[in-house]
């Protein structure tokens, strides 16, 4: 059976490292999540991973221990909702929903472009109360699609440094501006990640990134229904990822006293609502 053809451009063809990362991982041993669905994914997918020179191993911690987190507080998010409703933005090629299980008083969405979605249509499985919505999250008619009155988690993995700093302050309004109460995940980049990262990400997909959240303070004064309830250093916990060479936990450990390094990429935790 011929594979998959994938030609996402920009800042899609970032989930390719994802799911690369993620699928890399389910073959180790040990492995850090063991994500089967996406090591079956990967096999349908026809696409020259070699040309981005990844590092098998290095990709896969970086990425597995990122989704790890992530996954550890939409399961307790979820563990607290019997029933609730989760929408993941800028789902890309990302196979959370399996991994976290929902039970069946969940309803499931998953959010990106039309192009993603269609290649997730051909490489995932279909589940229970599972949804896939193919649109820009910014684009504002899709929400009407979700209903808004049960506790709401809204996943934004790999999202938030790609979009405008207006359309997503304007996002994140909209969406606790459409939902009665629940929380806020996210990943962000700071002003000095920002331009460090640039370069690797327009070299290989012609992405840039734009938006630069150097704190929990800065979306919260963008959007004041929103509070922040906890704050992660990315860097620092992917420092403490098992199997990570000596000497890049040497660095990590050097550069914690280094704030603008340390806080590169954090992840944040809001509420809003009742």
């Amino acid at each position: 059976m011929a594979g998959v053809k994938v030609r996402l451009d920009e800042a899609m063809g970032t989930s390719l490292i994802m799911l690369y990362g993620l699928a890399h991982d389910a073959h180790a041993t040990p492995s850090i999540l063991g994500d089967t669905v996406a090591a079956q994914a990967l096999e349908k997918v026809d696409y020259d991973f070699a040309r981005l020179k990844l590092s098998p191993k290095l990709t896969a911690l970086a990425v597995t221990t990122r989704a790890k987190h992530f996954d550890g507080w939409t399961a307790q998010f979820l563990a607290q909702h019997e029933r609730a409703t989760v929408v993941n933005l800028g789902a890309g090629l990302d196979s959370r929903v399996w991994r976290v299980a929902p039970g069946a008083g969940v309803t499931w969405y998953d959010v990106d472009y039309p192009e993603v979605a269609e290649v997730r249509r051909k490489i995932f499985p279909s589940r229970d109360n599972y949804h896939l919505i193919g649109s820009s999250v910014t684009e504002p008619d899709w929400l009407e699609q979700i209903r808004p009155d049960l506790p709401t988690l809204i996943v934004a993995q790999g999202l938030t440094m790609y979009l405008q700093p207006e359309e997503g302050q304007s996002l994140f309004r909209r969406l606790t501006d459409h939902f009665a109460r629940g929380a806020v995940i996210l990943d962000t980049h700071n002003s000095y990640a920002l331009r460090r990262q640039n370069k690797l990400v327009h070299r290989h997909f012609g992405a840039t990134m734009h938006w630069a959240i150097n704190g929990p303070d800065d979306l919260e004064r963008a959007v004041p229904q929103l509070h922040c309830t906890d704050v992660v250093s990315g860097v620092v916990l992917q420092g403490r990822a098992p199997g990570l060479p000596i000497a890049y936990q040497i660095l990590v450990k050097l550069i914690q006293s280094v704030p603008v390094i340390r806080d590169a990429g954090l992840y944040l935790r809001y509420e809003f609502g009742s």
